[in-house]
């Protein structure tokens, strides 16, 4: 009867209003809440549109009725693309999302600082017991002493159809043990807070939640799936150590994605800038500060940290996806720093000049041309001593760069169509300025990837981390879609 009528038209641009609009719609579990949907003003007004003459309609206790005759398309209409076994699976996602949401809790309330080694084992057994229940194997890599880091969780199945797939998380936070301690906190029906929520224990939940779903229908019998947590990616002991076996294991398989933080649902990484260290030391001739600038006396340690400092910035920075940035700066005419736990102690008077400065910062980068060529610089800059003053920078590597490759961009067609197919919008790679560094990187030159496939949020690296529960729901259901279609 509706398809007589003569303004069924208006359903075209309906459809493409409720595609866009879904997730204002759902409840903080991910279901469709038609108290929100009939809300809409153009929802309403479709309603009168299809109804004049029927002003029964209009009462409140009669809506859902209305919705099911005149609307019961749209709810279908995201997954009409969608085959019959991918429809199950976005159905089985919503069916276990409130375990997902329990689990995210409990690995977000333990403290998993990359230098606790207990905390970052337990949320590793947590996985372990999740993972057991769905048919992988499980193991702890442990690094070598000198790495003085807990080390990873490794969760397996092996077969021989599909591509061989590569899943990249950590499990470890930014946030020590003696910080305070943000625990799992509801906001509002959609931000939560709690330490390491979107970076990452968000990304690692939601790899489990998409595999979970795969197993229980039965669609990761014979794949070969391999799920690498580490447990030192935001402070690693020696990476050289510590990424051995990360990079050894991903050479027998097809493809690497990494569930570092989202940039929402329009946004997916093909490069990533790479990081490393640098070590800056000056020193300087102490004398009484009447004597500053004067031939015999000199500048001083912390004068000439600072000019080098302040070339740096005048000289290198603005270069395209080049940053370098000094964290921490101590001077005095006695130091001490400690490289482990990061804490320093300086020891002066202001009517001294100084004679010891040490500063430690990072350089972040785009492929080793960059990186190498802007050491030069910083070296060359150094060499410029002020009077009276010495000093030396010393550079450590740290995570490459995940260089843009043809491949990444052909995986990245594959999940817009994916997108798209589930009416979440259109995904386009993302600049490489805007990410850091990420273990994936270290792999990126073995296997093509993606990565920012985790959870989405804000404040990561500070009190107060979010993640971003309206949308968890459906980056888990786009992520599980991805990977059934590349393991088919």
């Amino acid at each position: 009867m509706l398809e007589k009528c003569p303004r069924h038209a208006l359903f075209q641009p309906r459809i493409q209003f409720w595609a866009k609009n879904r997730s204002k719609w759902r409840s903080p579990n991910g279901a469709i809440c038609i108290k929100y949907f009939i809300q809409s003003p153009l929802i309403k007004k479709s309603i009168l549109a299809l109804t004049p003459d029927f002003p029964y309609f209009s009462s409140m206790k009669k809506i859902p009725l209305i919705l099911i005759l005149a609307f019961g398309p749209l709810f279908s209409f995201a997954q009409q693309k969608l085959n019959k076994d991918e429809q199950k699976l976005i159905e089985l996602i919503d069916k276990n999302y409130q375990e997902t949401v329990a689990l995210l809790e409990e690995v977000i309330n333990i403290n998993s600082g990359s230098l606790n080694k207990e905390g970052v084992r337990e949320v590793g057994r947590v996985f372990e017991r999740e993972f057991h229940k769905i048919g992988f194997q499980t193991e702890w890599v442990e690094v070598p002493a000198e790495v003085n880091r807990a080390g990873h969780f490794v969760a397996t199945r092996k077969g021989n159809k599909g591509k061989k797939l590569f899943l990249i998380g950590h499990i470890d936070t930014v946030f020590e043990k003696d910080m305070p301690f943000t625990p799992f906190t509801w906001l509002n029906d959609s931000t939560a807070t709690g330490q390491g929520a979107n970076d990452m224990k968000g990304g690692d939940v939601l790899v489990f939640a998409s595999l979970k779903a795969l197993h229980e229908l039965g669609m990761l019998d014979d794949r070969t799936v391999t799920v690498y947590f580490m447990g030192d990616e935001e402070s690693s002991g020696d990476n050289e150590l510590s990424r051995r076996d990360f990079i050894e294991r991903s050479k027998s398989h097809d493809i690497a994605l990494g569930y570092e933080t989202a940039q929402g649902f329009n946004t997916v990484t093909v490069a990533r800038r790479g990081s490393s260290g640098w070590t800056l030391k000056t020193s300087g001739r102490q004398s009484h500060s009447s004597g500053v600038f004067r031939e015999g006396v000199g500048y001083g340690a912390i004068y000439e940290a600072a000019r080098i400092l302040t070339e740096f910035q005048e000289e290198l920075a603005g270069e395209q996806y080049l940053t370098f940035n000094p964290g921490q700066i101590i001077g005095g005419s006695d130091i001490s720093y400690d490289k482990i736990t990061g804490k320093g102690e300086a020891l002066g008077k202001t009517n001294i000049v100084a004679r010891e400065a040490y500063v430690t910062g990072d350089l972040r980068f785009l492929g080793e041309e960059q990186k190498e060529r802007t050491r030069a610089k910083m070296q060359e800059i150094v060499d410029r001593n002020l009077n009276q003053t010495d000093a030396e920078i010393t550079f450590r590597d740290g995570i490459p760069s995940m260089s843009p490759r043809e491949e990444n961009y052909e995986l990245a067609a594959i999940l817009n169509q994916v997108s798209l197919d589930m009416g979440l919008g259109e995904v386009k790679p993302g600049d490489p300025g805007s990410r850091g560094a990420a273990d994936i990187a270290y792999v990126a030159d073995i296997l093509p990837g993606l990565d920012g496939l985790g959870a989405s949020g804000r404040g990561a690296h500070a009190p107060g981390e979010t993640i971003n529960m309206k949308q968890f729901p459906d980056l888990i259901k786009r992520n599980t879609i991805l990977l059934y279609r590349l393991t088919r």
